[in-house]
């Protein structure tokens, strides 16, 4: 029987000590967006910027060029480059209390503007990095550090939804939310990233892909709690799908 060989991506950096908490969903993220990168073949020309938060340690993991953000700019950042770099390849790697609490403002006016970048926005309904503190996605009911008799509107109001408030942006071209709690999820989740990344390729817009991620380390679960938790709950609230892509209309 032939040994098959497990490919890692080329823009993976080697030897690189895994950081991320036991379990986290972001080691699989960055896997498939290396991947990407490798399957449109432009490592040479892409820069990322990531803010504070788990995102950050993209830097570690990705043989690309980068660039540090302060918390929640990113955005600004990912438009400064490619404005002054239209020829680069420039995308966002953020959280979701990164991307939609303190970067809200950027994140919704780059995409007003149209810029020409794309954002992937990893999910968890907390604050990771900080000890799982209530975050603009923490789902009603959910408890955190800071929400500790479980999230209600009253006092907390609703969690935003990213990949609808994106599509209702004019200057976006993609916008899709993904999850990676199976096998056949994983794989949709990689389609998106490529969208995304291939509108602004063809110079159509803004691409956003939100991924429904698990946090086992703050959400005190198990790996497999954690996407049962995704799958039964997250899901319900957080819809996946693709919520605009105007290369279908075309």
């Amino acid at each position: 029987m032939a040994t098959q060989v497990f490919k890692i991506a080329d823009s993976f950096k080697k030897d690189v000590k895994y950081t991320f908490c036991p379990g986290c969903d972001h080691g699989v993220a960055v896997r498939l967006v290396a991947e990407v990168i490798d399957e449109l073949g432009i490592r040479e020309n892409a820069i990322v910027a990531a803010a504070i938060g788990c995102s950050v340690t993209i830097y570690d993991f990705l043989n690309i060029d980068a660039l540090e953000s302060p918390h929640g700019r990113a955005m600004a950042v990912a438009t400064g480059i490619k404005r002054a770099k239209p020829d680069k390849f420039v995308f966002t790697y953020q959280g979701d209390g990164d991307f939609a609490s303190i970067g809200w403002a950027e994140s919704m006016h780059a995409a007003l503007r149209g810029e020409k970048i794309s954002s992937i926005c990893i999910n968890n309904t907390t604050f990771g990095m900080t000890g799982g503190q209530l975050g603009p996605t923490t789902m009603m009911g959910q408890v955190t550090t800071t929400s500790p008799t479980g999230r209600n509107e009253a006092y907390y109001g609703y969690p935003i939804k990213m990949a609808e408030h994106m599509a209702l942006c004019d200057g976006v071209a993609f916008s899709a939310r993904v999850s990676l709690d199976s096998v056949a999820n994983i794989r949709k989740a990689k389609q998106a990233i490529k969208k995304a990344f291939e509108v602004q390729l063809q110079g159509l817009g803004l691409g956003f892909v939100e991924i429904l991620a698990g946090c086992p380390i703050n959400w005190r679960m198990t790996p497999e709690q954690a996407h049962d938790r995704v799958k039964n709950e997250m899901m319900q609230t957080f819809k996946p799908g693709i919520y605009k892509d105007i290369t279908a209309q075309q």
